[in-house]
């Protein structure tokens, strides 16, 4: 999808199965700006009265007129009030629903390169600008052009010649409003920009805030929050201000043009033209219906393109790492292989190098070696986290880069370090919030080894932001249960148990490689003699390279570069 078609969905998302609000709230909102209009034209009615001019309207008649427009009055704001509101309610939950559903279709490799605080800003900051200044501001707009044109119509009806002079006194002023508006984009984004920036501090402060305190980094930590926040403020001012001198130029324009209205009106009536005090008022009374869409609409338009960038700002961000395309897979009973396989991060460096290995199915493999080998690298790649590699990496019988990551996701599931755990029952974690027959949900429990927390604390029992009220071995066992209840036939485990103790990490593995019908792709840091023993192969890896593999046995027998791992550990 191109950066133009994606903006283009995000902003039909106001629009779709909205447009019976939308034009019941624009009919509603030339209705209401006809108003003042109508109201100017009663006060011109009752001076024509008093003074007794020709042509004056009778008492029954205003009364009657009266009564209409009181009538017309209600039925206007009883449309507006609800139709508006449910345009921008439905408008705005669309927007963010399809901005979500892209945020949540992009690739693994992409995302983990992107500033989550700039999404965060995106979905709440952002969007409230884009409420408050796009979508509100539509209705606000129209009215302000139908009063501006009908003010014009119905001053044109009644004396041409104020009129021209009018328009005279106004038209500069508001073409340098209208230019000068144009700079309330910029300053838009550099608002969200700055937004931005300070969520992301605050994200790493409250996210390390453990560290913060053991090495006594508060003042420093609170000098960055404090230079973060002063940009924002700072940014958020020169925003407002900018706003101001726009909207200060519009009224300036509008007051300038009432005051002249009143003069020209004494003017024409010295020389002799054909204008009753009533018109002359009337006149002066319109020229507030004038002020307002003069002075307010630049900054009403410059708004609503402030809010426009951000839309197109968030485009950017969904556009770039979308999901990879390609065909579906569901027969890999002849593995995984890789040929050939090099990879560098920067295309300059390489870390992987001419990697050969098959990964057969439902067998158990440890991948092991030295920091920076190249262990995680190789398991990325797997999980088609990065495309610019050399070689062939085949599953089943397909090149890796030719599926669909959402089928490759449908067959793989990955455990980390740090298993994510929602603020949510041990049960949605489990299924990840997902419906399953409470028999299927029993037995990957059982399976994953969680039934005695479920008898102590049961399925219902919230586990806490980020499952601060589990162990480590708890969460660990939950991941392993989403794996079993999902029916994935690849299992990867990342360093899985490397912020555990020796016992719990222990006893995940030890459950990982009791999984049957599952092939078992493990990182490990762990060179337990127990559990090494039990996996169908060791793949030792040294500076990106595949130094040594097989069993157990056979490379301590070989007395080679995996012996001596395993003897210095």
């Amino acid at each position: 999808m191109t950066k133009k078609t994606l903006k283009a969905e995000l902003v039909s998302r106001f629009y779709r199965g909205n447009h019976c609000a939308l034009f019941t709230g624009l009919a509603a909102s030339i209705l209401a700006s006809s108003i003042g209009l109508i109201a100017s034209w009663f006060i011109k009615a009752f001076v024509d009265v008093i003074t007794k001019e020709e042509n004056a309207l009778s008492n029954r008649e205003l009364i009657t007129a009266l009564i209409l427009f009181l009538i017309y009055f209600l039925v206007t704001f009883i449309l507006k009030a609800t139709s508006e509101p449910e345009f921008i309610r439905r408008g705005m939950k669309q927007y963010k629903d399809y901005a979500f559903d892209m945020l949540t279709s992009k690739g693994i490799a992409s995302f983990k390169n992107e500033d989550t605080s700039s999404y965060l800003s995106a979905l709440t900051n952002d969007c409230t600008t884009i409420e408050n200044n796009y979508l509100a501001q539509i209705f606000n707009i129209v009215s302000k052009i139908v009063t501006f044109t009908g003010t014009l119509v119905l001053m044109l009806i009644y004396s041409p010649a104020l009129t021209g002079i009018v328009i005279a006194v106004m038209l500069i002023p508001v073409v340098v409003s209208a230019l000068t508006g144009n700079k309330m984009q910029y300053a838009q984004r550099e608002v969200s920009d700055r937004n931005s920036e300070l969520t992301s501090s605050l994200t790493d402060c409250l996210g390390g805030f453990p560290v913060i305190k053991s090495f006594k980094a508060e003042e420093e930590v609170r000098r960055i929050f404090s230079e973060k926040n002063n940009e924002l403020e700072h940014s958020k001012y020169r925003y407002r201000k900018l706003g101001i001198v726009i909207g200060s130029i519009g009224a300036f324009a509008g007051l300038t043009a009432q005051l002249g209205v009143f003069l020209a009106g004494v003017f024409l009536v010295n020389r002799g033209y054909s204008i009753s005090a009533g018109t002359v008022i009337m006149f002066v009374n319109l020229m507030n219906f004038l002020i307002q869409p003069v002075s307010e609409l630049p900054a009403l338009i410059a708004g609503k393109k402030a809010a426009d960038g951000l839309i197109d700002k968030l485009s950017n961000m969904l556009e770039a790492g979308a999901e990879q395309k390609g065909e579906d897979i569901s027969d890999i009973s002849k593995g995984i292989s890789l040929k050939n396989v090099s990879y560098s991060y920067d295309g300059d460096k390489e870390v992987l190098h001419d990697i050969n290995t098959d990964f057969l199915p439902g067998r158990s493999y440890a991948i092991v070696g030295g920091s920076g080998s190249g262990k995680s690298t190789l398991l990325n790649l797997l999980m088609a986290a990065g495309q610019n590699y050399k070689g062939n990496i085949v599953v089943g019988d397909k090149e890796i880069r030719d599926i669909s990551t959402e089928s490759l996701y449908d067959l793989m599931t990955v455990i980390h370090q740090n298993v994510f755990i929602f603020n949510s029952s041990i049960r949605d974690n489990v299924t990840m919030f997902r419906d399953f027959k409470d028999d299927q949900v029993s037995d990957a429990l059982s399976r994953a080894h969680l039934k005695t927390l479920i008898d102590e604390r049961g399925e219902d029992y919230l586990c806490g932001e980020n499952g601060k009220d589990l162990s480590g071995g708890e969460k660990q066992r939950i991941s392993i249960a989403r794996s079993l209840l999902k029916r994935s036939r690849i299992l990867i485990a990342d360093e899985a148990t490397s912020a555990l103790d020796n016992k719990t990490s222990h006893d995940v593995i030890d459950e990982i490689l009791d999984l049957k019908d599952m092939t078992r792709i493990v990182v490990t840091h762990s060179l337990d003699e127990d559990l090494l023993s039990r996996y169908d192969e060791i793949l030792v890896l040294k500076d990106g390279r595949i130094e040594e593999k097989g069993d157990f046995r056979t490379l301590m027998d070989n007395n080679g570069y995996f012996k001596a791992l395993f003897t210095v550990a």
